[in-house]
């Protein structure tokens, strides 16, 4: 199996072979995306992302075996300029999350837990908007790319203690709203 550096040096000469990078991140950078931004702006960032990265093949350097978090870093910058995309795409999950807890017919237990949620839901939202475009960015990269620590180092640019020292400032931070998150301190009662 060849890697997607051998792909990208391929492309060089033979343009069409771009194609198979596409094939093999497309899905995942599109699930990133739609989670970001929504589905309909996500279809858009996928198609700027690739067709950028193909621009800019030439630029890759070859010695990485993942193209991943190069096309990450190309989506990423992609989605910035769809900020406002992101903020309505969270108020409609709050909205959503609103009417099926209080619209649902169902069994109690599973009633309340939608209430639950829903109003975890509308705690949590307020916190992640108050929280610093870079930290809310790693955090989604975090939560929705499975890329590894060290590429998410990559992606957005920065050193590795730096993608550990933000997700734990969002963990505090988020943590504070979260009931039983990780920013509480566990206090242990003597036995």
């Amino acid at each position: 199996m060849s890697t997607d550096g051998d792909i990208i040096r391929r492309s060089l000469s033979a343009p069409a072979a771009f194609a198979e990078l596409f094939d093999r991140h497309a899905r995942v950078v599109g699930a990133f995306a739609s989670r970001r931004v929504g589905a309909e702006a996500a279809e858009d960032i996928v198609s700027e992302t690739f067709l950028t990265a193909f621009r800019r093949r030439a630029d890759f350097d070859v010695a990485y075996e993942s193209a991943k978090p190069w096309l990450f870093g190309i989506a990423v910058r992609l989605m910035r300029h769809h900020r406002s995309v992101e903020a309505a795409h969270w108020r409609s999950i709050v909205a959503a999350a609103t009417v099926a807890a209080e619209g649902h017919d169902g069994d109690i237990v599973a009633a309340a837990d939608r209430v639950d949620a829903a109003t975890t839901l509308r705690e949590l939202a307020p916190a992640l908007t108050a929280l610093s475009a870079r930290d809310r960015e790693t955090l989604q990269l975090y939560a929705w790319s499975d890329l590894t620590y060290e590429e998410l180092a990559v992606v957005l640019g920065i050193p590795v203690g730096t993608v550990r020292s933000r997700l734990n400032r969002v963990r505090r931070r988020l943590g504070d709203v979260i009931p039983g998150g990780a920013g509480q301190e566990v206090r242990h009662e003597p036995a």
